[in-house]
C-alpha cells in the first residue's frame, strides 16, 4: 500500500514514519526544499524521542521517501494525508490557507480515485471546503474523477508521539463512503491486530472530537490551577485535594496536576479555535473563555510569587530558569510559560540565566541575546537570587542540593510544577515556594 503525507512538521513526520515502520510505502511532501534536503540527509527538523532512528531505518529500507513534488506520488497513492499547519488567525480561528492550497493542488494533479484525509487539526466544516476546492479544480480541468474526503484527527503527545501512534488508545476516522472506510481500515490494520480501536464517525463529528478532547483537557488543567490558587489562600494542600478528587472514578486522576499554565502547539490554539467556531455559529463558549483567562493569568504566577518575596524590588536580581520548553521531552516553546516569565523578568530589570536540556537552540531563535544561555543546570545557578522551575525534565527531579545551594547567592526555589518536597528543601536550607 502506498500513501502520501503532505507536511513534514510534527504530525506529518511522525505519522509518515510510523506508517512506514508498519510496512506501508510512504512519501512525505513539503514545499520547504531545505527541510526536505535535510531529511534526505538524515537530519531531523524537530526533536522527538526515538524519531531519528525510525526515520533513518525506514528511509534506508526504501519505505520512506521525501520530496517537494506532490505529483511524484499522487498517482500511486491510495490516500493523501494533509498534515500542514493550521495556525491561529488574529481572531483565534484556524487559518486554512495551507490546507486548501494542498486540496487545490491535489485537484489539479490527480488522475485516479484517492481518499484525501485531513490529519491537521481543523474546525468543523473544513472537509466540506477541502471537497469543494478539489471539485473546483477537477471541474476547471473538465474531468470527472471520483474521490473521498475523510477526517482522521491526531492525538499525539509531544515527547511520547511514537508510542501514541504505534499503540493508540483510539483511532478516530470520519468518512462519507464505504470505499473510504475500507481504505482507512487497511491503512490502520497493522496497528489494530491485537486490539481493534478504530472509531468511525461522520466527518463533522470527527473534526469536532479533536477540539472537544483538547478543550476538555485544558479545562481540567485550568480548573486545578484555580483550585491550587484558592488552596494557597485558605491554607489547604492542593496535592491532598488532587488525590481526594482524583480517587472519584467519575473524575479520575489524569490532568489534575497544578502548574504554571499550559502551552504548546495544541491546547492554546485549539481552545481559541473552538471558541471562534462557536462564535461564527452564534454561540458563546463561556467555560472555555474562562479556561483561557485562567491559563494566561497562571503563566505569570511564578513571577508574582518572586516579586512578592522580594517586595517588588527585582531590579538587578539574577534569576535562574530550569526548563524553557512547554513540557518535557520536546523543544517546542510555542505558548510556553517560560516566554511570559522571561518577558516579565526582563521588564523588571532582572538578569536571566536559563537552561533546558533540548530547547536551547529554539530559545536562541525566539529570544536572541535577551537571556544568558547556560551549559548546564548548575551553571544557570551561578550567583542566582532565585531558581524558577518551569519544565519538569527528569534531570531536574533529584539535583544535588548542596551544589544548588553553593552556586546560588540566595537560596530561593519557586517550583512551577510541584515536583519537590517542601520538608526536604526546608531541611536543606532553602526558601521554597510552589503552586
Amino acid at each position: 500500500m502506498n500513501i502520501t503525507i503532505v507536511g513534514t512538521g510534527y504530525v506529518g513526520l511522525v505519522s509518515g514514519t510510523c506508517f512506514a515502520e508498519m510496512g506501508i510505502d510512504v512519501t512525505c511532501v513539503d514545499v520547504d526544499k531545505s527541510k526536505i534536503d535535510r531529511l534526505k540527509r538524515g537530519e531531523m527538523p524537530i526533536y522527538e524521542p526515538g524519531l531519528e532512528e525510525l526515520v533513518l531505518r525506514n528511509a534506508a529500507d526504501g519505505r520512506l521517501h521525501f520530496t517537494t513534488d506532490l505529483g511524484e506520488s499522487l498517482d500511486s497513492s491510495e490516500a493523501v494525508f494533509l498534515a500542514v499547519g493550521t495556525p491561529p488567525d488574529e481572531d483565534g480561528s484556524a487559518d486554512l490557507k495551507y490546507v486548501l492550497a494542498v486540496a487545490r493542488e491535489i485537484g489539479s494533479k490527480m488522475n485516479r480515485y484517492v481518499v484525501v484525509v485531513t490529519k491537521s487539526t481543523v474546525p468543523v466544516g473544513t472537509s466540506r471546503k477541502v471537497k469543494a476546492a478539489i471539485a473546483d479544480e477537477l471541474a476547471r480541468r473538465g474531468v470527472d474523477i471520483p474521490f473521498d474526503v475523510a477526517s482522521n484527527p491526531e492525538f499525539l503527545k509531544e515527547g511520547a508521539a511514537i508510542k501514541d501512534f504505534m499503540m493508540p488508545d483510539r483511532v478516530v476516522v470520519g468518512v462519507e463512503s464505504e470505499r473510504a472506510r475500507t481504505i482507512m481500515e487497511q491503512i490502520y490494520k497493522p496497528f489494530m491486530l491485537s486490539n481493534y480501536r478504530m472509531i468511525f464517525t461522520d466527518v463533522p463529528s470527527a473534526e469536532m472530537i479533536k477540539y472537544a478532547a483538547n478543550s476538555m483537557l485544558a479545562t481540567r488543567i485550568s480548573f486545578m490551577n484555580d483550585i491550587a490558587n484558592l488552596c494557597e489562600i485558605v491554607g489547604a494542600d492542593v496535592n491532598m485535594v488532587r488525590k481526594g478528587i482524583g480517587s472519584d472514578t467519575r473524575i479520575g486522576s489524569k490532568f489534575l496536576y497544578p502548574g504554571c499554565g499550559y502551552g504548546g502547539s495544541c491546547f492554546p490554539k485549539d481552545v481559541k479555535a473552538l471558541i471562534r467556531t462557536a462564535e461564527t455559529n452564534g454561540y458563546s463558549m463561556e467555560v472555555l473563555k474562562a479556561v483561557e483567562r485562567v491559563n494566561e493569568r497562571q503563566k505569570s504566577v511564578l513571577f508574582r510569587k518572586l516579586s512578592k518575596y522580594y517586595g517588588g524590588d527585582l531590579a538587578g536580581k539574577t534569576i535562574a530558569l530550569w526548563g524553557l520548553a512547554f513540557k518535557p521531552e520536546t523543544d517546542d516553546m510555542r505558548e510556553a510559560p517560560s516566554l511570559v516569565v522571561i518577558d516579565l523578568l526582563l521588564e523588571a530589570g532582572c538578569r536571566v540565566r536559563a537552561f533546558d536540556p533540548v530547547a536551547m537552540d529554539e530559545a536562541r531563535r525566539r529570544l536572541g541575546d535577551a537571556v544568558v544561555y547556560c551549559d548546564s543546570m548548575y551553571d544557570a545557578l551561578d550567583g542566582a537570587d532565585a531558581l524558577l522551575l518551569l519544565t519538569e525534565w527528569k534531570q531536574f527531579r533529584v539535583p544535588s542540593w548542596e551544589s544548588v545551594r553553593n552556586a546560588m547567592r540566595h537560596p530561593l526555589i519557586i517550583d512551577g510544577r510541584n515536583i519537590y518536597d517542601a520538608g526536604e528543601l526546608a531541611a536543606e536550607g532553602f526558601d521554597y515556594l510552589h503552586i
